[in-house]
């Protein structure tokens, strides 16, 4: 388990990417950093070193990346080449450290993944937040509005409810809870003039 939970790198990762990025970049629209990893990982650095040489190649063929961290997005993104090109994210579903410390133990502190996505913002750079899987009140009680007022800055904000938990479920009306929330996330970005997407499965 131990060994499992170690992150590893394919060391020749950006000598596939020369060879692939040419024989498919018709077919590619958009790549992914990483919706099944994190490609800046806390305490990771040669994790984050691989994603940004491998931003750079893929955004040479003119194809843009849309990142997703719950570490530290390094201010070096602004600085690649063709950094317009792509959007930066960071998973945020609380300000409250101690649901940070127990629901994601690895992960940077939400201060500190705000205040990065912040800096990028104020570069120029394209921000958007996934606030998935959003807690019900009984995992974590908060108020959504400030939440929501602290990333007022973004370009998009995607907003998803949490699956598979016994504790979402067993919250008395959790369909509601979830349906005035992705109401108030809508009227949010409505009034912010922010891109809004909610994700399939949250409401109804």
């Amino acid at each position: 388990y131990e060994e499992w939970r170690r992150p590893s790198l394919v060391d020749n990762t950006l000598d596939l990417l020369r060879k692939e990025l040419p024989r498919y970049c018709d077919e590619i629209k958009q790549v992914q950093l990483c919706f099944t990893t994190d490609p800046f990982m806390l305490g990771y650095p040669e994790v984050g070193s691989m994603s940004l040489g491998a931003i750079e190649l893929i955004n040479e063929y003119g194809k843009p990346c849309s990142i997703l961290t719950k570490g530290e997005l390094p201010v070096e993104l602004a600085a690649l080449p063709n950094a317009a090109l792509n959007t930066y994210g960071i998973t945020l579903v609380s300000l409250d450290e101690d649901n940070r410390k127990r629901m994601e133990p690895g992960a940077a502190a939400y201060s500190v993944r705000l205040a990065a996505l912040e800096s990028l913002h104020k570069a120029g750079c394209k921000t958007w937040v996934s606030m998935e899987p959003y807690p019900t009140p009984n995992i974590c009680e908060q108020d959504l509005d400030a939440l929501l007022r602290k990333i007022s800055f973004v370009d998009k904000i995607v907003f998803g409810r949490t699956h598979y938990d016994r504790l979402t479920s067993s919250y008395d009306d959790c369909a509601r809870f979830y349906r005035d929330s992705a109401r108030e996330v809508r009227d949010f970005c409505s009034e912010h003039g922010i891109e809004c997407h909610i994700k399939k499965g949250t409401v109804g």
